[in-house]
Parts: structure tokens; sequence; C-alpha cells
């Protein structure tokens, strides 16, 4: 019974104590990143089998403060999960991008309210959908504005969103923009022929935003995409375990992908490893990227350090910050799903927290910390007030099909394990 009302007055928000948000009278200070603690959740989730594997790092204070690998990277092969596996990052790699175009950025190579079409002319002239005529023909109507580079770092460009089946994702589509076998630019050229669902800045959409961000680098440097992120973001940081393709010697430690339900089903190889057995035209910004946990460690630390880590420096702090800030206005009431990752807005390539958690269900986070996480179910997240980084490696889907990334954070800021309720 003490134990049931101590767990409720942690869940009623005691845990805010340490911030500035703390309820008047709280007194909970919770150890942040107890090992026994996060041990606990990560090992119940593979104990229950609700996941295969899973892994997770945390530093705090310059230090790392935790690390824990449980279950199977490959259940089949019977591969542990270990800190040498490797992970399908999925769209992880959007602050990857992110940060590689921010590098430019930094040069004075564009501002981010130029017209996107001042650098890729393949996006002048666009229309947005209007619906249909009495006939069922698509009407279109001229754009109110440009669309912006601020626009495709904050998913307002208008493009149609990933999985919509709306008439107008269905020109994109057919358009096929994302196919592996085109360049970035055939892939530029075929989105800015196809209408825009909505007017930019008027809502937040997930979409081809970033790959757009990948080719804007491309354009702009006249570098090839994978070789510019590879030269100013990934090797700088020590990041070897990172990238499209991965070789034949390194697919051993390959994470298997599984579906989660009544048991845990094995996704086809063949299927999901499909752009990272081979070297393809497409390198996309918005996911694609394969990692080591270490690897996107010293990212996620790099950003943590205002854009610097180990005496490499990527940014500058003022451009973290700004990465980092909600860009999005209140007048952007039209925001998909994003309404499900908490009391968030968007930055540059990240959700960027701007309040505390509503209740009890939200996930537990810090206002100013900012996070992405990937289709696979990967996670991390930068929190600065505590000088914290966190990432979480596992390899599932439906995206976050049972409640790890919650159990998580949870455990992270010092919140004991409840089993599955």
């Amino acid at each position: 019974m003490m134990f049931r009302r101590f767990m409720l007055l942690v869940a009623a928000g005691a845990i805010a104590a340490c911030s500035a948000d703390a309820p008047e009278g709280a007194n909970y200070a919770p150890p942040i990143a107890d090992k026994e603690i996060i041990d606990a959740t990560l090992s119940g989730f593979v104990e229950r089998g609700d996941v295969a594997g899973v892994s997770a790092l945390v530093f705090k204070d310059g230090e790392e403060a935790y690390f824990g690998a449980f279950g199977m990277a490959d259940i089949e092969a019977g591969k542990p999960m270990t800190r040498d596996t490797l992970v399908q990052i999925y769209s992880m790699t959007k602050p990857v991008t992110g940060v590689a175009l921010m590098t430019l950025y930094e040069e004075g190579k564009f501002d981010l309210d130029d017209p996107l079409e001042q650098y890729a002319p393949e996006f002048a002239d666009m229309k947005v959908y209007a619906g249909d005529d009495a006939a069922g023909e698509p009407l279109f109507e001229d754009l109110a504005r440009p669309v912006t580079i601020r626009d495709v770092t904050r998913h307002t460009a208008g493009f149609s969103g990933n999985g919509d089946k709306t008439r107008a994702a269905s020109f994109m589509q057919e358009a096929d923009p994302m196919n592996f076998n085109n360049t970035l630019p055939e892939m530029a050229e075929k989105i800015g022929g196809v209408p825009l669902a909505f007017q930019p800045g008027a809502q937040w959409q997930y979409g081809p935003s970033v790959d757009v961000q990948a080719f804007l680098v491309e354009r702009i440097s006249g570098v090839p995409y994978g070789d510019y992120v590879r030269e100013h973001v990934l090797d700088p940081l020590g990041m070897t375990d990172t990238a499209y393709y991965v070789p034949e010697d390194k697919r051993g430690r390959m994470a298997a992908l599984y579906e989660v339900g009544d048991e845990l089903e094995r996704q086809p190889d063949a299927a999901v490893r499909a752009l990272n057995y081979r070297r393809w035209p497409m390198t996309p910004g918005g996911f694609g990227l394969v990692a080591s946990i270490d690897d996107y460690m010293e990212f996620a630390r790099m950003l943590l350090n205002g854009g610097e880590v180990d005496g490499v420096r990527i940014l500058e702090p003022e451009t973290v910050k700004l990465m980092a800030t909600n860009h999005l206005s209140e007048d952007v009431t039209e925001r998909s799903w994003l309404p499900s990752k908490g009391q968030v807005g968007f930055g540059i390539d990240f959700a960027v927290r701007t309040a505390p958690p509503a209740d009890d269900a939200e996930n537990y986070g810090v206002v100013g910390e900012f996070f992405w996480d990937g289709y696979a179910s990967t996670l991390f997240w930068v929190d600065p007030e505590n000088d914290l980084a966190a990432v979480m490696f596992v390899q599932f889907i439906p995206f976050n099909g049972v409640p790890l990334h919650k159990k998580f954070r949870d455990a992270v800021y010092g919140m004991p394990a409840r089993g599955d309720e």
C-alpha cells in the first residue's frame, strides 16, 4: 500500500521537483540514470516477450551514466543485442541531414526565409491542389507565398505526407520521387512537379521535406549529399559505423526487424534491408542510415554540447539553439500527429518541448528538450536542463507498439518500473 501511494505521488508529478515547473511542496528528487531502475525497465520488456532486444545509452554531465543491452538482436541467428549491434535508424536520419544543411547556413550560403526556388528552380511555379470540380477533375490554385527553406526544415512546405490516402497524396505516389533508382536531383524534379497538398506555412505535415534538404545540401555545396554528410558530420564525429550502405563484413552485426503482436514476427530481410545492402543512386535525407549506439550518441552529445564534442566542432552554439527552438507559430493549428509527441513544437528537424507534460499518460520530458525517433521505434533526446543525452536502440514495428518510449523516459528520470500496467 505504501509503495502504491509512493507511485501515485510520482505519477502525479513529483518527479518535476527537479525542474522549475515542480509543484509547490514536492520533495521527490529522483536519481537520474539509475542503473537498477533502467535495467529493470528494459529487461522487463524483453522478459515479457514485448521486444526481441533493446539497448540504451545515457550521458550526463559529460560522462557515460548508463549503458545496458538486453535480449536478442536476431532471434533466429542467436545473436544477442550488444553495444556493437547495428540498427536501421530510419527517421533519426533527419536530424543528421538538418545538421549537414546548417553547416552551409553557417557559411552564409542561404537564409532560412529564402524561397526554395531561389536555389532549386525545380520548385518554381508550383500549384496547390484545391479539390475536384463537378466532373471529378482536380482543381489547382496559385501559391499565396513561395515555399521557403524554413518550410522544408519544419514540415510546413505543403508536400503530401508519408502514407496519406488523400487525392493530393496520390499525385506524389504516382510521381514516385523516393524510388531508390532516383538521384536527388531527379527526386527534386518529381516533387517539384507535384501539386502541394496545402498552402505553404498553413499546416505541419510529415513528408519528403528532409529529403529535399539533402538535395539542397547537394545543390548548394556542389558535392554529392552522401559525400558531404560523410565529410562534414559523420567522419569528424568518428561515426564510422553510420552509413547508407552496409558492407558485407558488417552485416553480421545488423539487428533484425520484428512486428510486435501476440508474438514477435520477423520481417523479411530482403525487403527491410534493400536500401542498405546495395549502393543506390538515392541517398535520402529523411531515412536510410544504419548506425551503432555509440555513433549516434556522439551525434547527440555534439548537440548537447552546443555543436562540439571531444574537441571537434560541427556547428556553433547559436546554430544548435536555432535548430532546437520552436519554429511553429500558434497559427499552425493543423499538425497531423505531432501532438501525439506531447506538449511540443517543431524546430529544425527536431520536436521541441514547449511545456511540461499535460498528464501522466504523456511521455515525460523537460521544457527545452529536443528529440526525434524512428520508424523501428528507436529514440533519442537531448535535455540541456539536466545536461543529459539519451539514445535507445530497438527494432520493432508498429512504431512504439508497446509503451517502451514512455517507460524508458520514466526510468531515466528515476521512476521505477511498474511492470506492464
